[in-house]
C-alpha cells in the first residue's frame, strides 16, 4: 500500500510528488485535496473538524493508514488542525517540508523534507526538567 497524502494546502505538482516519492522510500497512492479558507469570524474549532471530516476516512483508516499532511499555511489553522489530526491518530502525523527555490525566473516550491512530528515530540519529552525538590 502507498502512501495517503492529505493536502490542506496548494495544489501538489507531479514533480513535488515524485520527490515525495524518493523521499519517502514508497510511491504516492493517492493525494486527497482538501481546500482550506477559515473565517476568522466563526469558532475555529467546528471549521478545523470540518476539514479533518472532508477527508472521508474512516476511524480505522486514521489509525492504520500510512499518512502524510501538508499543512495549511495559516499557522493559526496548522497548529489546530494538528490538534485535531493527533486525536484521530493517536500521534503527530508527518509532514511535508517545502521551501521556495528560486533558480529560475520563477518561485517554485520544492519538498525539502518529510518532518516527523511525533519523533520531535518523543524527543522533546527527554528535555523537561526535572520537578524541582520540596523543601523540609
Amino acid at each position: 500500500m502507498g502512501l495517503l497524502v492529505l493536502n490542506f494546502s496548494h495544489p501538489l505538482t507531479p514533480e513535488q510528488q515524485a520527490q515525495i516519492e524518493q523521499l519517502a522510500g514508497q510511491p504516492v497512492e493517492r493525494v486527497l485535496e482538501v481546500p482550506v479558507q477559515i473565517d476568522h469570524e466563526a469558532p475555529l474549532a467546528p471549521q478545523i473538524v470540518a476539514l479533518a471530516e472532508a477527508t472521508g476516512l474512516s476511524l480505522d483508516e486514521w489509525q492504520t493508514l500510512p499518512l502524510l499532511v501538508n499543512l495549511p499555511s495559516l499557522a493559526l489553522a496548522a497548529g489546530a488542525l494538528l490538534a485535531e489530526l493527533h486525536g484521530r491518530m493517536g500521534h503527530f502525523p508527518t509532514v511535508l517540508h517545502l521551501r521556495p527555490e528560486t533558480s529560475g525566473p520563477t518561485t517554485v516550491f520544492v519538498v525539502a523534507g518529510l518532518e516527523n512530528l511525533q519523533a520531535l515530540r518523543d524527543a522533546a519529552r527527554t528535555r523537561r526538567r526535572p520537578a524541582p525538590k520540596e523543601a523540609i
